[in-house]
C-alpha cells in the first residue's frame, strides 16, 4: 500500500489538507503529514510531524523562528527542517509519493523538500499560484514536479476546491501505487546526454536511431535554460558516460540574457566527471524572450526572428557572440576527459544561414577563430562544411560521438 507525505502550512490550510488525506485514505491510500507552518497552531488536523518537530530538524525552535525578525528568514529555517525529515522518510522507504496544497509560502516549502527528491518519485504540487501568468521555477527547479493550478485559493472547501481536490488525491495516488510496485528506475544500457531546440530538432532526430542501434539509452534535454541545468545535475550523479551539447543556447542566454539562461555552471559537469564529450557549435548566436512587444527596450533595432507567437528571438551582438565563445572555451579547457569541438561553417541556427535573418559571416569567422585559438591542445576541434540542420553535417557528428564515446 502507497503512502504519501503531505505538507502543509497547517494553520491557514489545515482543513483543506485533511480533506485530501481522507480523500486518499478513501481511495485505499496511507498519509503521512507534516506541519510547515510557523505561525499560529495547526487547525482541523492533527500532524505525525508537528511544526516543532521540523523546527528541531532544522536546527531551531519553533519560538526562535518566530522571532526571527522577517518572514523570509523564518522560512528560509523551516525550509532545512522540511527537506531533512522529508529525506529521512525517503532513505527509510516509508513514503512513495509527496504531495502539498499551499500558497505562496506553502508550495515553496514543500517544494524545498521536492527538489531534493530523485526524478521518478511522485511529486504534486496544487496552488493558485501554479498560472499561465507566474513562473514554475520556484516549484519545479529541475525536478518531474507534476502542478496542478487550485483554480480557487486554498482557504475553505467548496464545489471548486473539492473537485480539484479529488483529482489531486487519484493523481498523487495513483503514481505512489506505480512507484510502489516498479521502485526507482533502474539503468539497463549506458547513455548519452544531448542539448536540443526546435532549431536543432532536425540533426537529434536524424541521428537518435543511430546512436540508440549503438546500444545507447539517448536522452535529450531541452535547452531552454532549464533543461540544461537538468542535464548537469544528472551529469554530476553519475547517469550519463557521454554528452553530444548539439545546443548551446543556453550559453548565449547567460551571456546576454533572455529566457534560455543557463547559469555560469553550464558545462561544468562533464567537465569535473571526464566523460566524454561532444559538442557543437550551435545555437550560440541568439537570446529568447516572449512575445514581439515584451521583447525588452535595451534589445529594440537587432535583428528579430519570429519563431512562434509566444517566443521571439533576438541576435546577439559580435561582442556579446565573442563573449559566449570565450566562455565555451574556458569550460571545455578545464575538461578532465575527452573533448570533441565540432564547429559547422554555414551557420549554426536556423537563421545563421547564407540569406538567413542572422547570417553574419564575419562575426562567425571571428568566433571560430576564438574558439580555435583558445581551446587547449587536449580538445579536439573540427570544421565541417554544411549547416548545422544537415544530413551530411550530422552524419559528420554521429561519427564523432562513436569515435569519442563509443571508442
Amino acid at each position: 500500500m502507497a503512502t504519501i507525505l503531505l505538507i502543509g502550512t497547517l494553520d491557514t490550510k489545515g482543513p483543506e489538507t485533511a480533506y485530501l488525506r481522507d480523500r486518499i485514505h478513501d481511495l485505499g491510500g496511507q498519509t503521512l503529514v507534516l506541519d510547515s507552518g510557523i505561525l499560529g497552531e495547526a487547525t482541523g488536523i492533527e500532524a505525525d510531524f508537528n511544526r516543532r518537530e521540523v523546527a528541531i530538524a532544522a536546527g531551531a525552535t519553533i519560538d526562535a523562528l518566530r522571532n526571527a525578525g522577517t518572514r523570509g528568514k523564518a522560512i528560509e529555517e523551516m525550509l532545512k527542517g522540511v527537506r531533512k525529515i522529508t529525506l529521512a522518510l525517503f532513505a527509510a522507504h516509508k513514503i512513495h509519493g509527496v504531495a502539498s496544497l499551499g500558497g505562496a509560502e506553502g508550495a515553496v516549502l514543500a517544494a524545498s523538500a521536492m527538489k531534493v527528491l530523485p526524478m521518478g518519485f511522485p511529486k504534486l504540487i496544487v496552488s493558485p499560484i501554479a498560472s499561465g501568468h507566474r513562473k514554475f521555477g520556484p516549484l519545479v527547479g529541475t525536478r518531474d514536479t507534476l502542478v496542478m493550478h487550485s483554480i480557487v485559493d486554498i482557504l475553505g472547501l467548496n464545489p471548486i476546491s473539492r473537485m480539484v481536490y479529488d483529482n489531486a488525491a487519484a493523481a498523487i495516488l495513483g503514481m505512489a501505487e506505480q512507484y510502489a510496485r516498479r521502485g526507482p528506475a533502474e539503468r539497463t544500457r549506458k547513455a548519452i546526454a544531448a542539448t536540443m531546440l526546435g532549431n536543432t530538432t532536425k540533426p537529434l532526430i536524424h541521428m537518435r536511431p543511430k546512436i540508440e542501434e549503438q546500444g545507447f539509452d539517448f536522452v535529450i534535454f531541452h535547452a531552454n535554460g532549464v533543461g540544461g541545468p537538468a542535464m548537469e545535475e544528472l551529469i554530476a550523479q553519475g547517469y550519463f558516460d557521454g554528452v553530444l551539447d548539439y545546443t548551446l543556447s543556453e550559453v548565449a542566454g547567460y551571456v546576454a540574457g533572455g529566457f534560455h539562461n543557463g547559469g555560469p555552471a553550464r558545462l561544468d559537469a562533464a567537465a569535473q566527471a571526464g566523460i566524454p564529450q561532444v559538442v557543437v557549435a550551435g545555437c550560440l548566436d541568439f537570446v529568447v524572450f516572449g512575445h514581439k512587444d515584451e521583447v525588452p527596450e535595451a534589445y529594440h533595432g537587432r535583428p528579430t526572428y519570429y519563431h512562434n507567437p509566444e517566443f521571439t528571438l533576438v541576435r546577439l551582438t559580435r561582442d556579446e557572440q565573442l563573449a559566449a565563445a570565450r566562455f565555451l572555451v574556458e569550460k571545455l579547457n578545464r575538461a578532465r576527459g575527452p573533448v570533441s569541438m565540432i564547429v559547422p561553417l554555414d551557420g549554426g541556427s536556423v537563421m545563421d544561414r547564407p540569406g538567413g535573418e542572422f547570417w553574419e559571416p564575419e562575426t562567425n569567422r571571428l568566433v571560430r577563430e576564438t574558439i580555435q585559438q583558445g581551446l587547449n591542445p587536449n580538445v579536439r576541434y573540427q570544421e565541417f562544411e554544411g549547416h548545422i540542420n544537415d544530413d551530411s553535417f550530422a552524419d559528420a557528428v554521429y561519427e564523432e560521438v562513436l569515435r569519442v564515446i563509443k571508442g
